[in-house]
């Protein structure tokens, strides 16, 4: 397990393990219930065992601690540009417990990920933000984030994925 020490007094950068699970799941419900989205977690210990530290782990988790103690996380996984052809990282959640906000955290995990993207081989580091969360995209844009504003985000999930790939059987199998 590589643990990575920062300036920040008592505060340490780690990546997540196996035994880590159920901490990985408080925060991904604190952050629901920060975002207001508490009904849309169905992520389980079980879920995330499997799909973290499976056969094919979907993503990683860094985990800030201080003298031990989590206080915050980042969920990131890989993914692509054809443009650049090249790979990159993508932020799906960063949180930071609130009594440890305004510390400079969050910002070192962010500049952890871009360490790691760089020395990946990486052309990109993304992520998403809420539109009505001002202190995140402050942050951000301190770090010398660019709001991608041409670029609407896009979904499907629940029954419209499911409706959405049986099109393909009913009007593209062969």
């Amino acid at each position: 397990m590589r643990t990575v020490a920062t300036n920040l007094t008592g505060i340490t950068i780690r990546f997540a393990q196996p035994e880590d699970v159920g901490t990985i799941l408080a925060f991904i419900k604190a952050l629901a219930e920060f975002e207001k989205l508490s009904h849309e977690v169905s992520a389980t210990p079980e879920t995330l065992r499997k799909t973290l530290f499976g056969e094919r782990p979907a993503a990683e988790v860094l985990l800030a601690e201080d003298r031990g103690d989590a206080v915050a996380f980042a969920l990131f996984f890989g993914n692509y540009s054809t443009f650049l052809a090249r790979p990159g990282i993508y932020l799906e959640d960063l949180f930071v417990h609130p009594p440890y906000r305004g510390r400079g955290i969050g910002t070192a995990l962010i500049t952890y990920l871009a360490r790691l993207a760089v020395e990946r081989g990486c052309g990109r580091l993304e992520w998403s933000v809420l539109d009505w969360n001002a202190p995140a995209i402050k942050v951000y844009q301190a770090l010398g984030a660019v709001p991608l504003k041409e670029w609407v985000g896009q979904r499907v999930t629940g029954g419209a994925l499911t409706a959405l790939a049986r099109r393909f059987d009913d009007e593209f199998a062969g």
